[in-house]
């Protein structure tokens, strides 16, 4: 691909991503010095044992600080997975749901919809307690929309849908949670903002999360586990047990070393930043400064419905697809990059996850207003 002729002072461009997303370059720094050599021992992370000290201590602090940030109950077990997310659209219900057993979903996107197909493999009577296809994922739905039938032995949920960029969330952006029956385990898929923002941990059953949106970089996947639901409710493979996972502390066989080791720098930063509060008030003035051009600038449509628009994935669109497609081209020549929509969506989508910078937003709402300008 031809260099985007404008490039930041550090000599990169602007990442908008939706995954594997941006990186803090400090992160990125800290690894290129550990794949040589960490911490004096000689060897690079790329070739220590997962058995060996080093990783001892790798692993440790990754949990230990992923619980920190968290505020994660003792009562709940920290995973580092393979597969990603959708390995999980299989994994728990294979865990959780009995043979003809019933679960609810909130389907409100793209991922939504593949998680709700999966659950189809390990029963016939799940059902979804809301579609978000008939108002093409705009929003996430209201109590009053939720429909609950059979008594479900899990809901399951996403709380950011990359695709559509809506996100479950109240006026301040902080996280809103759907009502769910009492005694029921939430199950949550919280891939595109996973600790971008506070919330409860205890309000949730299971979390799970790709870690290379907000926590790292693609090949591991973070499940954040209650106690009660590590045991599994059929006879499984080996591999796919959550209570071996969490009985031999992620490494039943040898995890992604290198992936979990970023994941580890990666909640350094976070609460090297201040934490989740820091993080989401950064989030929030980020993500104002693009909306601030949507909601001023006729030019442009948002496919989300303001109520749910997510701070994370911004989606939009011009006039025509022919418009589209030479904003994106324009934009890379700008030096703002990855900002095509799926290719279920059209449109533009730009990707703002915690450690993108906020001079990328900026840059992105002047070339906005130029081009409407010129386009208009």
């Amino acid at each position: 691909m031809t260099p985007a002729v404008k490039q930041t002072a550090s000599g990169r461009i602007f990442n908008f991503s939706a995954g594997p997303g941006c990186l803090p370059e400090e992160v990125i720094r800290q690894a290129q010095q550990d794949l040589w050599d960490i911490d004096g021992t000689g060897i690079g992370i790329l070739e220590h044992s997962h058995r060996a000290k080093t990783y001892d201590k790798v692993l440790a602090e990754a949990e230990e600080n992923c619980r920190k940030i968290g505020s994660i109950p003792a009562n709940y077990k920290v995973l580092f997975l393979t597969g990603g997310a959708t390995t999980q659209n299989f994994m728990v219900p294979a865990n959780l749901l009995p043979d003809e057993g019933v679960a609810a979903f909130l389907t409100t996107g793209y991922w939504a919809e593949k998680t709700w197909d999966e659950s189809k493999v390990y029963s016939g009577k799940c059902y979804e307690a809301w579609d978000g296809r008939g108002v093409k994922h705009a929003y996430c739905p209201a109590d009053s929309e939720i429909t609950y039938r059979d008594r479900p032995v899990y809901v399951h949920m996403c709380t950011n849908n990359t695709i559509y960029g809506t996100q479950w969330r109240n006026a301040d952006g902080s996280m809103r949670l759907p009502r769910v029956p009492d005694g029921v385990p939430l199950v949550c898929d919280m891939s595109s903002d996973m600790y971008s923002r506070p919330f409860d941990v205890s309000k949730f059953g299971l979390i799970y999360a790709g870690a290379q949106k907000n926590v790292g970089i693609a090949g591991t996947t973070l499940m954040i586990v209650r106690d009660d639901l590590l045991k599994p409710v059929r006879k499984l493979p080996t591999m796919l047990r959550f209570d071996v996972h969490a009985k031999d502390q992620s490494r039943h066989n040898t995890p992604p070393v290198f992936a979990i080791y970023l994941s580890g720098l990666v909640f350094k930063w976070i609460l090297k930043q201040g934490g989740l509060e820091a993080v989401h008030k950064a989030n929030m003035a980020k993500a104002g400064i693009i909306y601030d051009v949507l909601d001023s600038v006729p030019f442009y449509k948002g496919h989300a419905r303001g109520d749910s628009r997510s701070l994370m994935n911004l989606t939009f669109r011009c006039p025509t697809e022919q418009l589209d497609d030479l904003f994106v081209k324009e934009a890379f020549k700008n030096g703002m990059d990855q900002l095509k929509g799926h290719r279920s969506t059209g449109g533009m989508r730009a990707s703002t996850y915690n450690a993108f910078p906020a001079d990328g937003c900026r840059a992105l709402a002047e070339f906005m207003r130029e081009f409407a300008k010129r386009n208009g």
